[in-house]
């Protein structure tokens, strides 16, 4: 720790020698809610000096000469601002530029504006999702949903919809990292798989990195999720009421201090709640699922309030409660929770071309299930995040340097074979210091080589990470990139592969020596370094953009995962190590088409990939290893103010691998010595055929939906919508029960209708 405040305080003291420019920065807002408004093009006319506002709606341009410029500010759907500004010698000239809807949208901004975008950032392997984005998708539930939406990027792979999981890549979900405002959330989706915990429209943007991630994130081994909220409206009292046949959402904003010129501060709040009563409902508009109708139900609560001044520093406190429940009556009852309360801040500085922002939470994560085969087991999950970053702003390159601290308590709860009882318990900390340029070389060359040195102290162990991204634009529409690095992360998941679909989600950090299996060492030599789980990602890509509505994207990727702990399939003796090391690789590619142009989007995804593991007996596909996999999403707006839309999506999935089960036996365990084992009961035990060299059948269903959108005055609007999942009824395996072999499918067709109030 007193080698990264060294380094801190270092930098602080490069950043004051060298802040003696002049600078143009500020922020920029939406007029009508007072609300950050990302990615706006401000250009002072008639130079090269220009700059594009950041996803928190930040911009800066300095070194500017000495003299009289206009400066425009331009957005797609709103007003261009013409502004005026006289810059003198080593000046800081600070800007908030509110932007007024307008009332004709020209796609031409739109796509001008995603152009310079691309030739900016290097985007390698990162998809930025939108609430606008997302309203694409047919609204299964009443609603569009993160969750429905992740499921169409490249390198997303879904489990199914019910007890899905999203796997990235080759990664498992607890190799994913998902952050809420910059604090880790441990299981984002209900295990109704179409439907995340957070609310659309409390979200600003989500970046979705596939692999080969910047140092700014770190202790995860495949993927991050990145979500920022927004904040509420500054101006005025807003919300929106939404109901459907399976769920409600409720959303209210307003501010408790008004924004306004002559004011310097701003408080505003967000409150959003959301909860389904499928199970009930289910029975009335879904007899033909059977009896028990749809045994699903969740509710989620979040919350933010948000102090803001003028010049964008500001200061947030949240927090959330997210619960779900699952409970089939034949196969297991599953039930899980996770709580948070928070605060991040942003602060900008009058005299420097720098932003500091950071975070601090705490957040709990506890899950139960009861398989009705075994004992219940439990996991429980506790700890805090801290981040503090420093933004140093270069001409149009940006210098990032932060430290990071997390600490968490884990308890894993769960009975053997035998009936024994294990508990394992432990609490570990990581801190991280890191350090990223971005180096902009006349939008033609981008480079943002980065570092993150990761020391895990409970373990003892450090792990220096560099990493690197490139773009080349080579054309203004044609763009070759490149990005990888090292990562690693000290999380195990205990789940089982043997299952055919696994509920339960349990976490542990790193197991000690004792309990990871010595002799399983790999079949080429390899000896285990340390304890911590490690990859190494490679991506490859083009982006090529053959005319200004359509955009393509071509990435190959190769995740070496070098180091993986996983449970011990091999255990049959309560005296037996719990865990043994594993490694393995994950390659393909991706290809992703998009047409957008006068209210017709068409977005087509393509991928091949190969997931292998191997533990130096058995080299195996895990469960989430498919092959090709298929999404089509198609919308078409149209009518005056395009109040009507229809939109359609298809997934096709080729199989997922799975052990068959080969045999049964009859088994009894005498529970003490009077037991009569000639009259008691035997208990039935089965025996598994070699892992996954099955395959399940393949996947494909097809959504559509249609809303029509009345504005009633100025200000509301009411929606309503109908759609239909699984429209042709096609039957997906979701579980198979190993003793009774019975065969569970996914969700079959279901209808939902619903109705949204905006105001």
């Amino acid at each position: 720790m007193k080698k990264i405040a060294i380094l801190v305080a270092l930098f602080i003291c490069v950043t004051s020698l060298y802040a003696q420019n002049t600078v143009l920065k500020g922020f920029t807002y939406d007029d009508s809610n007072g609300e950050v408004l990302p990615y706006c093009t401000i250009q002072l006319t008639g130079t090269s000096y220009g700059a594009l506002s950041d996803s928190k709606g930040a911009f800066m341009i300095n070194k500017i000469p000495k003299g009289t410029y206009a400066v425009k500010v331009s957005f797609l759907g709103y007003n261009d601002i013409i502004d005026t500004i006289k810059v003198r010698k080593d000046t800081v000239i600070t800007k908030r530029y509110s932007l007024q809807p307008s009332s004709t949208t020209l796609d031409a901004v739109q796509i001008q504006g995603e152009g310079q975008r691309k030739e900016q950032e290097t985007r390698t392997s990162v998809i930025s999702v939108t609430p606008k984005d997302m309203s694409k998708m047919p609204a299964i539930g009443g609603q569009p949903d993160f969750a429905q939406y992740l499921q169409v990027l490249p390198g997303v792979i879904s489990t199914g919809d019910q007890g899905g999981q999203l796997y990235v890549r080759g990664g498992t979900p607890v190799q994913n990292m998902l952050l809420l405002d910059g604090v880790l959330i441990y299981n984002p989706f209900h295990s109704i798989g179409i439907f995340s915990v957070f609310d659309m429209d409390i979200m600003s943007s989500a970046d979705v990195y596939t692999g080969g991630f910047g140092a700014e994130f770190g202790g995860r081994i495949s993927s991050v999720m990145d979500i920022q909220t927004r904040d509420g409206n500054k101006k005025r009292i807003s919300g929106k009421v939404d109901v459907s046949n399976i769920q409600s959402q409720i959303l209210l904003e307003g501010p408790l201090v008004k924004l306004k010129d002559n004011r310097k501060t701003a408080l505003s709040f967000i409150l959003s709640g959301k909860g389904s009563y499928l199970e009930p409902a289910s029975k009335f508009f879904y007899p033909y699922v059977g009896k028990d109708g749809l045994p699903f139900s969740f509710w989620d609560l979040y919350g933010k309030l948000t102090l803001s001044t003028l010049n964008g520093t500001k200061l947030n406190v949240f927090g959330f409660n997210f619960n779900d429940k699952v409970n089939y009556s034949s196969i297991a009852a599953y039930s899980w929770n996770n709580w948070g309360v928070g605060s991040n801040f942003q602060i900008v500085p009058g005299d420097v071309p720098i932003t500091i922002t950071g975070a601090l939470a705490y957040s709990k994560y506890t899950c139960e299930l009861d398989d009705k085969l075994y004992q219940p087991k439990s996991s429980t999950m506790d700890g805090f995040t801290f981040n503090l970053a420093f933004n140093y702003y270069i001409g149009r390159s940006v210098l990032n340097v932060g430290v990071e601290a997390v600490g968490f308590n884990t308890q894993y709860t769960y009975f053997t074979q035998f009936g024994s009882k294990v508990d394992i318990d432990d609490h570990t900390t990581d801190m991280s210091f890191f350090a990223k340029f971005k180096y902009n070389f006349r939008n033609k060359l981008l480079l943002e080589p980065s570092f993150r040195l990761q020391y895990y102290y409970s373990l003892g162990e450090a792990s220096p990470e560099p990493r690197l991204a490139i773009k080349y634009n080579i054309l203004r529409n044609l763009r070759l990139k490149l990005a990888g690095g090292l990562y690693s992360q000290n999380l195990v998941a205990v789940t089982s592969d043997q299952d055919v679909v696994n509920l339960f989600n349990g976490f542990i950090s790193s197991p000690v020596s004792g309990d990871l299996l010595a002799s399983n060492m790999l079949n080429d030599g390899d000896k285990m370094k340390g304890r911590l789980q490690k990859s190494q990602h490679v991506i490859l890509g083009m982006e090529y953009d053959p005319i200004s509505q359509i955009s393509i994207n071509l990435e190959g990727y190769f995740k070496n995962f070098s180091q993986l702990i996983s449970v011990n399939r091999y255990k049959m003796f309560d005296t037996e190590d719990e865990f043994i090391w594993e490694k393995g690789r994950a390659y393909g590619g991706d290809v992703t088409v998009k047409y957008d142009n006068k209210g017709f989007y068409v977005w087509l995804v393509y991928s091949l990939g190969w997931v292998k593991r191997t533990d130096g007996v058995v080299e195996y596909n895990p469960h989430f290893d498919r092959r090709h996999n298929v999404n089509l999403l198609v919308s078409y707006a149209f009518g005056k103010r395009r109040s009507w839309q229809i939109d359609a999506r298809w997934n096709f999935g080729s199989g997922f691998p799975f052990t068959q089960t080969q045999a049964y036996y009859p088994h009894y365990m005498p529970t003490n010595i009077n037991d009569d084992y000639v009259t008691a009961n035997e208990d039935l035990y089965f025996m598994l055929a070699d892992l996954n060299q099955a395959r399940l059948p393949s996947y494909h269903r097809l959504d559509i939906g249609a809303k029509k959108k009345f504005h009633i005055g100025e200000r509301n609007t009411l929606e309503l919508s109908v759609s239909f999942s699984n429209v042709y009824n096609y039957r997906n395996v979701f579980y198979v029960n190993r003793i009774s072999n019975e065969v569970i499918y996914q969700l079959p067709f279901l209808y939902y209708f619903g109705l949204t109030w905006r105001f």
